[in-house]
């Protein structure tokens, strides 16, 4: 026969193994937590990285930064607002491809300017021939060869970095003229290290990449100040009229509704001249 005593410790025994079993099963949920808000926290951190590559930037593949806290609105994929951009002149983009970059040509000490009369209105670029000579160089060989004629300009960004990506053939994201360049001016905005984050002003156009020293003909027109990687290329700036064209691309959206994705405006360089003043 069980006493009483017996009873009261065999009670307070159960009541102690359901106090640890309950403290068990709390520890439990909080590390399921803990598991959980970690892998939300890389797959936002994951996020972010990948809007900011390149122009894939840009052929966009560069490393980037935290994304602004404001964004301009941006037209739905289902936009019924009439295009703002006329139609592109008639023509095809060119095929032809090159195994090595053109023969430096350019004199560095010169004035370069590149002209893009585009079915939303010309857009003038100054080009910094001496801080980014080898870049240059490409654009005035590959303008004119009319590489650039009758192509689309196919992304825009309108969250996070805000930028007009151009000068690719296939208008996928993934062409170019067959050559590699290399990385120049990557110092321009006070930092090298691709850890880091720098502001990419707007009226900057600088070189899209898929990493480290793969430019090749894409480019990117930066229409708002955009936190990037020091991993592109700047090689000039964009006139007070062409930045007042962007912004009218801009104003009209792109096609994702995500703020990634083809512009809703049929944006085409019907004609690309680089000229020596």
């Amino acid at each position: 026969m069980v006493s009483k005593e017996q009873r009261r410790r065999q009670l307070a025994r159960e009541k102690y193994e359901r106090q640890q079993q309950r403290r068990a099963q709390q520890r439990a949920r909080a590390r399921r937590r803990s598991i959980i808000a970690g892998a939300v926290v890389a797959v936002v951190v994951a996020a972010v990285a990948a809007t900011y590559a390149s122009v894939g930037l840009v052929g966009t593949k560069s490393s980037a930064a935290a994304a602004s806290s404001t964004t301009p609105t941006a037209a739905s994929p289902t936009s019924t607002a009439p295009d703002p951009c006329a139609k592109a002149a008639p023509g095809s983009p060119g095929t032809k491809q090159w195994k090595q970059p053109p023969a430096m040509t350019i004199d560095t000490k010169a004035n370069y300017t590149m002209d893009l009369q585009t079915t939303c209105g010309d857009i003038s670029l100054k080009l910094d021939a001496a801080a980014a000579p080898h870049t240059v160089n490409s654009f005035d060989f590959l303008a004119a060869q009319g590489f650039f004629d009758h192509t689309k300009c196919h992304r825009l960004t309108t969250q996070g970095i805000y930028v007009l990506q151009c000068g690719d053939p296939t208008g996928t994201g993934s062409g170019g003229p067959g050559y590699k360049l290399p990385d120049e001016n990557l110092g321009a905005f006070g930092k090298k290290n691709a850890q880091d984050v720098v502001t990419y002003p707007a009226g900057t156009v600088a070189m899209a990449n898929s990493g480290p020293n793969t430019g090749g003909s894409q480019f990117f027109l930066v229409y708002k100040d955009s936190p990037l990687a020091p991993s592109y290329t700047p090689f000039g700036t964009i006139s007070p009229a062409g930045m007042k064209v962007l912004q009218k691309i801009a104003a009209a959206g792109e096609s994702s509704g995500q703020g990634d994705g083809a512009p809703n405006a049929t944006v085409v360089i019907n004609k690309a001249t680089v000229t020596r003043s």
